[in-house]
């Protein structure tokens, strides 16, 4: 490897929309029905959406929790067409935490993560989540747990994405520097505009785009890695 090449020693992953699917629009459709809201699937769908894309350009606050009230009141008011509460979306949050909702591994990550592991590349997670535990128990439902050398959560931590500090802290715990660490999220700035802020190479998995971006760097498949960093190896 020529010296002014990178040596990508350890990949990172985001996990919900990167590696797992936890939506699931008709259990929570049916769920905000306890809250009396009354919602449409698609037009619920399609707001999620909409505020996931809004809070990544623009993120709130440093409070988790709070964020996470304000994000679904944002997404219910938008899809109930009228104002919703706090107080309401902080009821319907504590609802949804407690039905037991399947997760779906995406259909490209075994492969990207059998072709990485064959390539010795240390592999981890970077997530922003409840708790360590908690994402451990989603990996292992999921069957893919062993891959991972290190997971690491904001909720354990008690530092959250964007900020670069979370970041640090892995690559430092997998024991590579961040330049030789490569970074795969599902939201441009709160994944790979911020991994990039803290050093590491990055890459914005958008699932629903075409491919084309280049700040950040956007790919629409998880199969799409390893050529990413082969390329990213052997330099322009």
């Amino acid at each position: 490897m020529p010296p002014d090449r990178p040596k990508i020693e350890a990949v990172f992953f985001d996990l919900g929309g990167t590696l797992v699917d936890e939506r699931d629009f008709a259990l929570w459709v049916d769920l905000a029905r306890r809250v009396q809201l009354d919602l449409d699937i698609d037009t619920f769908a399609h707001f999620f959406s909409e505020v996931e894309r809004e809070l990544d350009a623009d993120p709130l606050g440093v409070d988790r929790e709070a964020a996470m009230v304000e994000f679904w009141r944002r997404v219910l008011t938008r899809s109930a067409g009228k104002e919703v509460s706090e107080l309401v979306a902080a009821k319907f949050l504590a609802i949804r935490r407690e039905a037991e909702a399947p997760v779906r591994l995406f259909s490209d990550v075994r492969r990207t993560l059998d072709h990485l592991k064959a390539e010795h590349r240390a592999l981890g997670v970077i997530s922003n989540s409840t708790s360590e535990a908690s994402v451990r128990r989603i990996l292992d439902r999921v069957g893919i747990l062993d891959y991972f050398r290190r997971v690491v959560s904001s909720g354990t931590e008690g530092v959250a994405k964007p900020n670069p500090e979370i970041f640090c802290r892995a690559v430092a715990r997998v024991g590579v520097p961040a330049s030789s660490a490569f970074y795969v999220g599902n939201l441009a700035k709160t994944d790979a505009k911020a991994a990039a802020a803290a050093g590491l190479h990055s890459v914005w998995l958008n699932r629903d785009g075409f491919g084309f971006g280049e700040d950040p760097p956007e790919i629409t498949s998880l199969l799409e890695v390893p050529l990413a960093i082969r390329r990213l190896e052997r330099g322009p």
